[in-house]
């Protein structure tokens, strides 16, 4: 895996600064997210991030062994990323989990395991467990006994690196106090795009030396189940397309460059061709320092995604307050 686009984590391994998103939607085929991963993987995309939840890691799985038996790629050119989805949370459940990825995806290791959210969810078959009133289940795990469950995952090498997402602030501290803390979380995957640029959040992790890996860089697709219906269009903002239009780019190769000039790892997500082309050619240009401060002033606090079903619990919102 090529170190120069890269950047180091504290436990020494070496992520991609631009990855490949594939949360889809249910109105996406499942055909559509195999041809999507491997197109990626020729285009030049060595980073892929997926999770437990987004239920198509045996599509990936199935692309990303093609490719490796064509010679395309080794698995060491790979940086694959999962999530520890919340019905898994309970100490003995995290490895199960973990498996249950690796098995779909067909690997024997993941470059990164995160937990997905800081909210445990009853255990069982159903994603969202849910009661008589529609209400998601929670369960009482404590996140930091989870998090000692991650840490024997990446001891027994199932994992290289071990990360959270969602987490704010005070989430990340409760980790990184832990008594007999092993290994701190090498990441913070959350969402973040000029309309919520988590500067906060992104200070307190530089802090920590915890890099900040962002989703939704593109704003989200309304399709998806979990996206709000009724926010502005990021890539239709005029002031963006005004930048892009000055260097001759995309309005999505300025907001995906506009991370990468913060030191944030940026997920790229489009299951188009043209545009995935589009999206990998963010390493040839430089915004300037007034196009990084104008950017930032686009900052509205707006979130795609609708995570108010965690509304009940206390570790909800997942906001940058620190």
């Amino acid at each position: 895996m090529s170190k120069l686009l890269s950047v180091k984590l504290s436990d020494n391994h070496f992520m991609p600064m631009l990855g490949f998103g594939t949360s889809a939607s249910n109105k996406d085929a499942k055909s559509k997210v195999e041809e999507a991963i491997q197109s990626a993987i020729d285009i030049g995309y060595r980073h892929i991030d997926s999770a437990f939840f987004y239920q198509n890691e045996e599509e990936i799985g199935s692309a990303i062994q093609k490719k490796i038996a064509n010679g395309i790629v080794k698995r060491d050119d790979l940086f694959y990323t999962s999530k520890l989805w919340s019905t898994f949370c309970r100490p003995e459940l995290v490895q199960v989990g973990l498996e249950a990825s690796l098995k779909k995806v067909q690997l024997s290791y993941v470059d990164l395991y995160l937990i997905h959210f800081p909210v445990p969810l009853k255990p069982g078959d159903e994603l969202l467990p849910k009661d008589s009133h529609g209400k998601l289940i929670f369960d009482d795990v404590n996140l930091c006994s989870t998090w000692e469950a991650m840490e024997k995952c990446k001891d027994t090498g199932l994992t290289k690196s071990i990360g959270v997402s969602n987490f704010n602030g005070r989430q990340l501290e409760m980790i990184l106090n832990k008594p007999g803390l092993k290994y701190k979380p090498v990441c913070n995957q959350v969402e973040c795009h000029p309309y919520l640029n988590q500067r906060k959040l992104l200070e307190f992790c530089k802090s920590k030396d915890i890099v900040m890996v962002a989703y939704a860089a593109l704003g989200s697709d309304v399709n998806k189940e979990w996206v709000s219906k009724n926010n502005p269009v990021l890539l239709e903002d005029p002031v963006l397309n005004d930048i892009a239009k000055k260097h001759r780019r995309t309005p999505a190769q300025v907001a995906l460059r506009y991370q990468l000039q913060r030191g944030v790892v940026v997920l790229a997500k489009s299951f188009n061709e043209k545009r995935m082309q589009e999206n990998f050619k963010v390493f040839d240009f430089q915004l300037t320092l007034e196009d990084m401060k104008t950017l930032d002033g686009l900052n509205r606090n707006i979130r795609y995604l609708r995570d108010s079903m965690f509304s009940p619990h206390p570790n909800y919102p997942f906001s940058d307050d620190c």
